[in-house]
């Protein structure tokens, strides 16, 4: 991660700021000369087809793949020094599901950065482990072995731990994948309740139909940045379009959505 000063087309005041990212595996670009500020206190949705490097454009932010140029900065930070301001949910597919700890293990891993590694978990941690599963209404399923849970209950125990870091900044990597529609409800109220304490959640999000009632924001994927900003002004059918090409069976029940909202 380079510690490339914030340029001054960024704001310090963005939890999150990206300058000329550029991504390549095997030298072929996943992600081309990517610009984009978040806004504080937003729900942003990131959409685009497969394959338009959303989940790599969030790792890479993360350090987790290397960038092969731009600078990413946290309020004006490097990664190093916002770390512990940042929560992140990977896809649940790429857990290890069958890894023998508690549905509340799990969620006390979140509190780690706070408690410290190798330390015990005092009563407070573990009781606030213990309100973030209330908070997703999997109280009852604390001592439950996390492989005996369902697909949507293994989100919202993923949730848990991420509400349970306490961050400022969450990255959710598809929150919303194969799960019930009980969970979908309860994810979309976590993530207005993190919006109502000034917090920034940034989600690759599949269901077009659904962006403009969930997110306030959007960024539009492929390769580089088709549009940017709030919903109502840059999740357009034309945008759409030039996000996702001919892929137009996907597109037809998004138009749909965005007729019905009155949308361009």
């Amino acid at each position: 991660m380079t510690t490339t000063p914030l340029r001054p087309e960024h704001s310090p005041e963005s939890p999150l700021s990206i300058h000329a990212m550029t991504v390549a595996y095997r030298r072929k670009p996943v992600l081309w000369d990517v610009e984009f500020d978040a806004p504080p206190s937003s729900l942003v949705a990131i959409v685009g087809p497969n394959g338009a490097g959303k989940s790599t454009l969030m790792k890479a932010c993360l350090g987790l793949v290397p960038m092969a140029a731009g600078n990413v900065a946290f309020w004006g930070q490097d990664l190093s020094v916002a770390r512990s301001r940042i929560g992140y949910v990977p896809q649940r597919e790429s857990v290890d599901w069958e890894f023998p700890v508690s549905a509340l293990d799990v969620v006390c891993m979140g509190r780690y950065r706070k408690i410290g590694w190798f330390r015990g978990i005092s009563k407070a941690h573990r009781d606030a482990a213990l309100a973030a599963l209330d908070a997703v209404g999997m109280g009852a399923f604390r001592d439950r072995q996390i492989a005996q849970l369902s697909g949507g209950q293994q989100q919202r125990v993923f949730l848990a731990r991420a509400l349970a870091q306490e961050a400022d900044l969450y990255f959710m990597d598809e929150p919303f994948a194969g799960v019930d529609a009980a969970t979908e409800k309860a994810i979309v109220e976590t993530l207005r309740m993190l919006k109502s304490q000034g917090r920034t959640v940034i989600c690759v999000h599949h269901d077009l139909q659904s962006v403009r009632e969930y997110f306030d924001h959007v960024l539009m994927l492929n390769l580089r940045v088709v549009a940017a900003g709030p919903t109502a002004e840059a999740f357009t059918t034309q945008n759409l379009q030039r996000t996702y090409g001919g892929r137009l069976t996907l597109l037809d029940a998004a138009s749909h959505a965005l007729a019905r909202g009155g949308a361009a």
